[in-house]
């Protein structure tokens, strides 16, 4: 039996003028405008092409990481309602990650940093880890601005590497620690 506290059933974070909440049956048809775009497709591991069934598919596997307690994937927005893009917390045995997507149409509003500030506060205080992390890859300059803006520091470790997609990757590991 495991010590982690399980994740509740519901989460809705509110925060930095976002609303993360998970994703429901009524966020499918509006998840492939999301997630079916070249840069998702090159910088995540979300599939690609991403559509009807993708969706689909994506829903259920947040619910199961969910329940399994590892992994919680919610919906950004900014009222609740319609999502503009995602965020995930994963954790780790050294505390946890986050990841995120903004659909190509809500970029450069500063969702990502927000949401990602957000997710990082919920991580410090729901889970009690004393680090965040997020792994990016160097070339991937708007994750680096996230990064930067959302107050990471590069960690000074060695780079994660492996192959997605059939493309090679080396993920920097970037880091915030919680305030004391």
């Amino acid at each position: 039996m495991s010590s982690t506290p399980s994740f509740p059933d519901r989460i809705e974070l509110v925060g930095e003028d976002l609303v993360l909440r998970d994703w429901t049956e009524a966020d499918l048809a509006a998840m492939p405008d999301l997630f079916d775009h070249p840069d998702i497709a090159y910088w995540t591991p979300i599939v690609s092409p991403f559509d009807a069934a993708a969706a689909r598919a994506r829903l259920d596997r947040a619910r199961r990481l969910r329940a399994e307690g590892t992994t919680v994937l919610l919906a950004i927005t900014v009222d609740g309602h319609a999502p503009l893009g995602e965020v995930m917390l994963r954790r780790t045995p050294g505390g946890a990650e986050i990841g995120y997507a903004v659909g190509p149409a809500h970029r450069g509003r500063g969702l990502a940093v927000r949401a990602v500030r957000v997710m990082a506060a919920y991580a410090f205080e729901r889970l009690d880890v004393a680090q965040v992390v997020l792994e990016l890859e160097a070339e991937n300059a708007a994750s680096v601005a996230v990064a930067t803006r959302a107050g990471f520091r590069l960690l000074d470790v060695p780079l994660i590497e492996g192959e997605e997609k059939g493309r090679p990757y080396a993920l920097q590991t970037w880091g915030l620690r919680r305030s004391a």
